[in-house]
């Protein structure tokens, strides 16, 4: 399925969106490139599952829980990650086949334990179309 976005409200609007769909287990890998929305997009996530915190990228931590919505998110930022052993040291396994929802950024410098049933939205830019254009695909 593809979305056009042509602003933050378009992208925060998709994320919100899909997570009013989303069930216990799912996990979606967040693909795009530095500055593409995946924040935006997370936010909207939370917004979609009743999250009333603050949503910031969890670049340093890897991983940020919000447990206060319909289900839990767990937000992954893993571009800081030097090993996939490092997942390990975290828990990945609980956030990811627990009763929460996962979101993670940059999965694929890990998609070696990231189970088949994923579900991938790529974001990508196309200035042709507009500097705050988005194309967000979901697979």
């Amino acid at each position: 399925m593809k979305y056009e976005s042509f602003g933050a409200e378009d992208t925060f609007a998709i994320g919100k969106q899909l997570a009013e769909k989303s069930k216990p287990g799912d996990i979606y890998l967040l693909i795009g490139d530095l500055g593409v929305g995946k924040t935006v997009f997370t936010q909207g996530f939370a917004k979609g599952l009743g999250i009333e915190d603050a949503v910031n990228s969890p670049t340093f931590t890897i991983v940020q829980t919000y447990e206060d919505g319909r289900l839990p998110l767990y937000h992954f930022d893993v571009y800081r990650i030097g090993d996939v052993e490092e997942m390990d040291e975290i828990g990945y396994e609980d956030c990811f086949f627990g009763q929460g929802v996962c979101l993670v950024e940059w999965a694929n410098l890990i998609e070696e334990i990231i189970p088949e049933n994923a579900i991938t939205i790529t974001i990508r830019k196309d200035l042709e179309k507009g500097f705050d254009y988005r194309e967000i695909t979901v697979d």
